[in-house]
């Protein structure tokens, strides 16, 4: 285990689900409160790509005790999530009718983009105690690592997913002092021919991977212009540059 961290008063409640945020990557963003909760729960779930590969188990693999009962939340890209969403809320909901703590496992933080929020919608209608520990969320994570403040004073600061098309990224870009372009992935050259036709890109930073071991950064202009970028990418956006000034 890679820290030993005191004591809680909030310790988990049998029969109930906790969403756990549990930062962006390096197992020491994990909060006290997330930890402490890992630590006793009966049950983890956590999301999985289809060959049961986690980014969010791999997070917390230094701190999960031996003997727990796991649930892979297998996410099949290119079909429906619904059903896999129902499929695991009721697995989850016949441990916590059998009085067991659930922690489930989300990236960043669970209501912040997180895909703990399609279960927690389930298992709040199906009756069961369910309560969300905050993260520290790839947005801050982002920022710490590039050195680079997100907003101030009275700058308007928005979120602006990749996916949207390019007429409604210009114009989201186009009204705001400071943005966080977010799930970038296949959509990358279609931001960055935005940003640039905005005259931004000078203004623009890149990260991928923040705080893990494969973590990159680079202005966005020192990119090859046939560069790619993977799902958890983002780009950091200040009209004046930087925050302060």
């Amino acid at each position: 285990m890679s820290a030993e961290f005191p004591a809680s008063d909030s310790l988990p409640v049998a029969g109930t689900a906790y969403g756990l945020g549990i930062g962006p990557g390096e197992p020491d963003l994990i909060t006290l409160k997330a930890y402490n909760i890992l630590q006793k729960a009966d049950v983890i779930a956590y999301p999985a790509l289809e060959d049961g590969v986690s980014l969010a188990r791999q997070i917390v693999d230094p701190h999960i005790p031996e003997g727990r009962i796991e649930i892979a939340i297998r996410i099949e890209m290119g079909k429906p999530a619904d059903p896999i969403y129902d499929a695991a809320a009721i697995e989850i909901g016949k441990h916590l009718a059998d009085g067991k703590t659930v922690a489930v496992l989300c990236e960043g933080d669970p209501f912040f983009y997180g895909s703990f929020m399609y279960l927690f919608g389930r298992l709040a209608e199906a009756g069961h105690p369910v309560k969300t520990v905050p993260g520290v969320s790839s947005m801050m994570a982002c920022a710490a690592q590039l050195g680079a403040p997100l907003a101030a004073k009275n700058d308007v600061l928005q979120v602006i997913p990749g996916p949207l098309d390019a007429d409604r990224l210009r114009e989201q870009l186009a009204k705001t002092d400071a943005a966080a372009i977010i799930k970038l992935g296949r959509h990358f050259a279609k931001v960055r021919g935005v940003i640039n036709e905005l005259g931004l890109t000078d203004r623009a930073r890149y990260i991928e991977r923040a705080t893990l071991e494969t973590q990159k950064m680079v202005p966005l202009g020192d990119l090859p212009a046939d560069a790619k970028a993977p799902y958890f990418s983002m780009i950091l956006i200040h009209r004046r540059g930087d925050a302060w000034r």
